[in-house]
């Protein structure tokens, strides 16, 4: 199956075609048409070219995206909308469609659920936009990805070949957002170009997981780790009578253990996809076994790297034919799948969300009580990020006269200003120096020896 996306972004939907729902209203093809063609008349009225997209309702968020998609314009979907992040991309867009104004100074399109605008025609266009995400880069500054309707649409019709047999009629709830790679292929675009209905809210509860699935036969749930992961305790690790017909989960790897609980509960493992912002997907697998090996999605080559054991990446969700070299070491196997043995750089991936140690470092190094900081992450007593910080003079003498807890959460807040909480680190140590080698180098076993409890209960 080809061309599925921009087949259906040529004609739009048929009227009666379902597009969401919540618990209290639904949005039909008619509707949304209707939506989606008044704000591309404000789009092409516009001078704007690069627009910011961002709302936590799904089905106004697809508006956006299809409307400036259709109007031939950028459609800028940043990692998040703290401050500091808007601030750092200030350069990168001219307008912002949302659903309430985020930042001063650009034009400005509002996405209201409210507005019931006339019945309008589906717009006709002879070339569309372009989607421009970020990601962390490892320089530590925000890394442009630039995605075209070929690109996406390659994507989704590969999806839809791969696992459509295992959806019948389902609908799509989604733990993960939109505003992400992930979450905009699997809850939106696909489900758009396939006529399966998503769920414009997001799912934050167990219950409301449980609640969907009694209420829809046929489910499809998009997850991560870090949620799937507890999702077996909340459901009291028992067999459901009711379960999703599909569970995809990506971001970041899923434990053989967790696989397992989930399958006790739902009555088969998630079916895992492996990718990134800048690849797309790449692979996939279900863990009926632990360490599993990948299988590669049928339009995309892979190869190893003869230097370090890279990855090594041809796909038609890349700009052009060349190979790519990631940033992931993969063990390749005789009948072509893979194993992942870990990353090469430093980007981490923490409660799933995509986090370069560099540009943390970099904005706690701008603070003025910091002088150094190094980031690591820790594996005991569980997985999570520490920090250690060599402070200035003002610092440790902040550190003298208010404590480690008034300190620790006065860095916290400086770094709200561009991460999201759930990224921060938990454990802080504020050494005299911090530990290098006879080469001025950081060593890791000595970074790691910073938090040994017995060592440092006082700091």
């Amino acid at each position: 199956m080809t061309n599925l996306l921009k087949a259906w972004l040529s004609q739009g939907p048929v009227a009666q075609q379902l597009i969401s729902f919540n618990h209290h209203d639904i949005v039909t093809g008619s509707a949304f048409c209707a939506q989606v063609s008044q704000l591309h008349q404000q789009l092409i009225e516009s001078e704007e070219q690069r627009w910011l997209l961002s709302s936590d309702s799904s089905d106004l968020f697809a508006v956006g995206l299809c409307a400036g998609l259709l109007a031939g314009k950028q459609v800028i979907l940043p990692a998040n909308t703290q401050a500091g992040t808007l601030s750092e991309l200030t350069h990168e867009y001219d307008g912002v469609m949302a659903n309430m104004p985020i930042c001063e100074g650009k034009s400005f399109l509002r996405l209201d659920k409210d507005q019931n605008p006339p019945a309008g025609n589906w717009p006709q266009v002879q070339s569309y936009g372009k989607l421009v995400l970020f990601t962390s880069g490892s320089s530590g500054k925000p890394k442009r990805v630039v995605k075209t309707i070929d690109q996406l649409d390659a994507e989704v019709s590969v999806l839809e070949h791969t696992f459509a047999q295992h959806l019948p009629h389902c609908s799509v709830i989604s733990t993960v957002s939109h505003q992400h790679i992930y979450g905009l292929l699997f809850k939106i675009l696909w489900p758009l170009a396939a006529s399966r209905p998503f769920l414009s809210d997001l799912v934050e509860y167990p219950e409301t997981l449980s609640y969907y699935a009694n209420l829809f036969p046929n489910l499809c749930l998009i997850s991560s780790p870090a949620q799937l992961s507890r999702l077996p305790d909340a459901l009291d690790n028992e067999k459901q009578l009711r379960a999703p017909s599909l569970v995809f989960s990506s971001g970041g790897p899923l434990s053989f253990d967790a696989s397992k609980a989930l399958a006790n509960c739902y009555g088969q493992p998630p079916i895992e996809v492996f990718g990134s912002t800048e690849t797309g997907g790449i692979a996939y697998r279900r863990q009926h076994q632990a360490n599993a090996s990948w299988q590669t999605f049928a339009s995309i080559e892979i190869a190893q790297a003869e230097s370090d054991g890279a990855l090594m990446l041809k796909s038609p969700y890349l700009p052009d034919n060349a190979w790519l070299k990631c940033d992931d070491k993969i063990e390749l196997h005789s009948d072509g799948k893979f194993s992942l043995q870990g990353r090469l750089d430093r980007i981490i991936k923490v409660e799933e969300k995509r986090l370069s140690l560099v540009q943390m470092e970099s904005l706690l190094e701008s603070h003025p009580w910091v002088s150094k900081a190094a980031l690591v992450m820790l594996q005991q007593p569980r997985v999570q990020l520490g920090a250690a910080i060599e402070l200035s003079k003002e610092g440790a003498a902040q550190l003298e006269a208010n404590g480690k807890l008034a300190l620790n959460n006065q860095l916290k807040r400086h770094l709200l200003s561009q991460f999201e909480r759930v990224t921060l680190p938990r454990r802080w140590r504020y050494p005299e120096a911090l530990p290098l080698d006879q080469q001025g180098k950081r060593v890791q076993t000595n970074m790691l020896a910073l938090f040994d409890i017995d060592k440092f209960k006082s700091k």
